[in-house]
């Protein structure tokens, strides 16, 4: 499934509508340079989860906790983890195989640990189309991994 975003709000509203689409267990891979709208687009999911506190990455913890929506919601951001190794020191696995919902920034880092059963998110800017303007690419596991 492909979505054009015109802006933040557009961003911020896909993610709460799979935010109040998500079960427990699901684990959404987030992907997209620097300034493409993950945070905005996690906020959203936050707020489909029913989160009403501040959602911000997560950049120098690795993982923030919220356990204030109908789920339990994890959010990682993986851009500086240094070794592989560092998920296990963070119990990953906890979250990844538990009753909640995860979401993992810069999830390309760290592939090998995914669930082959993850959702796919990737946010694409093409300035050509304006500077707000967002391509988002959502892949199911029952869409296949190349997208068709």
């Amino acid at each position: 499934m492909v979505i054009e975003s015109f802006g933040a709000s557009d961003t911020f509203a896909l993610g709460r509508e799979i935010g109040k689409a998500a079960r427990p267990g699901q684990v959404y891979s987030l992907t997209g340079d620097l300034g493409a709208g993950k945070t905005v687009f996690t906020q959203g999911v936050a707020a489909g989860l029913g989160i009403e506190e501040p959602v911000n990455s997560p950049t120098f913890t690795i993982l923030q906790v919220y356990e204030t929506g109908r789920l339990p919601f994890y959010h990682f951001d993986v851009y500086r983890i240094g070794d592989i190794e560092e998920m296990d020191e963070i119990g990953y696995e906890e979250c990844f195989y538990g009753d909640g919902v995860c979401l993992v920034e810069w999830a390309d880092l760290i592939g090998e640990l995914l669930p082959e059963d993850h959702i796919e998110v990737k946010i694409e800017k093409d300035l050509d189309k304006g500077f707000d303007y967002r391509r988002i690419t959502v892949i199911s596991p029952e869409d296949g991994r190349d997208g068709s």
